[in-house]
């Protein structure tokens, strides 16, 4: 009896994937559990295993092609050996096209006979959050485009079509903007480019980064952190810090640890905004960026407010080798308030990092430097880095992102606040 393998459950708000990289091929034995099919949704790449041992049988996809989730990716017979497969393969790939078409038929006829489109074609309702929304804007359904399967709108395509000024229901939608064609490479350049397709999560991550810009009213301020206190302090207990916890003691715990004290503070940071409201959160999940082969991702420290140093510590850890690893999972990089970004490890000394919406903050760490400062009327050399903090200025004030910034460089030069939870 052949067993089927399709697109597992991808997480909240993710439908579809693309077909990154198949491990197998017809006719290969397989064994229970072991990696069939890489997956590359527009949050993480998640590898498919086999459902059960045998003999894959049939691809029903090729890479490069996207699926939806509970599609049907391949099959696997009984069976030890590619000679059991080749018979079955040859008969499903004759019979797939015809069964394929049957069933298409089948659904416009039957779709027609009711007097309505096909399946695939008809436009999904809106999402609930995004139903809810349009009714306390007074928008219709027909004033928004969709990003969802089958045209279906979110709640984040709402957001941003109030944000471009619909209100009217009788508003003409806007005209795309026309899409400039690519200046064609002389002859001499054009045999020396490779063009090569973006993963779904470099589609995912340029899209969102470009609607942070378009969407947010974003604003850096800017301070700087003499790191003496905390580098004296790593330097003193890194060795019985490892010995007790098994995690290195690293600077992120001090920064993380920084940042909660402060969002308690200045709350708005923490916040995010939800069409006509403002929605305040009383937990900090704070994300911290991680550069990858395969584009930037952001794993969430969850309740890191609860957490002391050497438990922040831990769990990145953990995250950044997942994140390395391709293992990340969905629940992962989800429900993020606030985000660092540490570009000092790639010798960064100065940025303006961009929103991760629809938080409402993101701390930029920077290159430690040794730099001559001023002490009480001397001029010294300490080991300075560079702090920015990017913010939505429709939620948070200049004030408020500043004195966020100071609190933030003020733990850090008395690490000992951070150990007393002042």
């Amino acid at each position: 009896m052949a067993t089927e393998i399709r697109v597992p459950t991808l997480g909240e708000s993710v439908s579809e994937a693309t077909i990154g990289k198949w491990f197998k091929k017809a006719g290969d034995v397989i064994a229970v559990d072991e990696p069939l099919v890489e997956l590359e949704t527009d949050k993480v790449t998640i590898e498919v295993p086999a459902p059960a041992a045998g003999v894959l049988v049939e691809l029903t996809v090729k890479e490069g092609e996207t699926v939806g989730v509970g599609a049907l990716l391949g099959t696997i017979g009984a069976g030890d050996g590619a000679v059991a497969a080749a018979k079955p393969a040859a008969v499903a790939q004759a019979s797939a096209p015809n069964a394929a078409s049957t069933v298409k038929e089948a659904v416009a006829q039957t779709a027609s006979v009711a007097g309505s489109p096909p399946i695939e074609e008809r436009k999904m309702p809106p999402a609930p959050a995004a139903a809810k929304l349009l009714a306390e804007t007074n928008l219709s359904v027909d004033q928004v485009a969709g990003s969802g399967k089958r045209g279906q709108v979110l709640k984040g395509d709402v957001l941003e079509a109030i944000a471009k000024g619909v209100s009217a229901p009788a508003a003409a939608p806007a005209a795309a903007a026309p899409v400039v064609a690519r200046v064609p490479s002389s002859t001499e350049d054009a045999p020396r480019e490779e063009r090569v397709r973006m993963t779904k999560l470099r589609q995912t991550i340029a899209r969102r980064l470009k609607e942070a810009q378009s969407t947010a009213a974003m604003l850096t301020t800017f301070n700087e952190v003499d790191m003496s206190a905390v580098m004296a302090l790593r330097t003193k207990y890194k060795d019985i810090f490892e010995k007790k916890h098994g995690v290195k003691l690293g600077f992120m715990g001090f920064f993380t640890k920084a940042v909660t004290h402060a969002l308690k503070e200045i709350p708005a940071v923490n916040a995010e905004i939800d069409g006509t409201d403002i929605i305040y959160k009383n937990f900090a999940h704070v994300g911290v960026a991680v550069g990858t082969e395969k584009g930037l991702v952001v794993p969430v420290v969850r309740d890191a407010d609860q957490m002391s140093i050497a438990e922040i510590e831990k769990e990145i850890g953990r995250l950044g080798l997942a994140a390395r690893d391709g293992k990340l999972s969905v629940a992962d990089m989800q429900g993020g308030t606030f985000t660092i970004s540490n570009g000092g490890v790639y010798g960064s000394l100065m940025s303006t990092p961009i929103l991760n919406a629809p938080q409402s903050g993101i701390l930029g760490m920077h290159k430690i430097q040794d730099r001559p400062v001023v002490v009480g009327g001397q001029i010294v050399i300490r080991p300075m880095m560079y702090l920015a903090l990017s913010y939505d200025h429709r939620i948070v004030d200049g004030k408020e992102a500043v004195t966020f910034l100071v609190r933030v460089k003020d733990s850090l030069e008395d690490p000992e606040r951070l150990v007393l939870d002042l």
